[in-house]
């Protein structure tokens, strides 16, 4: 299995800015592709940002030109650097990551926990 552990959630102005790290653990693994998800109370969880292991990258239309999403493959970590933050922003944000056991072709989606990011008016 791959465990996904996501860190540094927490409070923030409008305005201000929070990087969000994602480091996946395990033993005989392929990450593919990794991203960002978020649920905001109420709402549906939806889709934030995701890379490519080669780098390609995918927003959403709400987070373009404020988000950065990148990854460090040597450290099975993914990032997201999140500027210009919103009051909209705030939710519980997920990290997910597709991934594959070694010698096998099954793709399969690890979650994390979620980590709380609040931005205040």
């Amino acid at each position: 299995q791959v465990q996904l552990v996501e860190s540094g959630g927490g409070l923030v102005q409008a305005g201000g800015s929070l990087g969000l790290s994602c480091a996946a653990s395990g033993s005989g693994f392929r990450i593919n592709a990794m991203g960002w998800y978020r649920q905001a109370p109420g709402k549906q969880r939806e889709l934030v940002a995701t890379i490519a292991p080669l780098g390609s990258t995918n927003y959403a239309d709400s987070v373009k030109g404020r988000f950065t999403i990148s990854r460090d493959n040597a450290k099975n970590t993914v990032y997201l650097q999140m500027n210009s933050l919103k009051p909209e922003d705030t939710a519980v944000y997920y990290c997910n990551a597709d991934y594959q056991q070694s010698f096998t072709t099954t793709r399969q989606t690890s979650w994390g926990q979620g980590t709380q990011v609040t931005v205040s008016s």
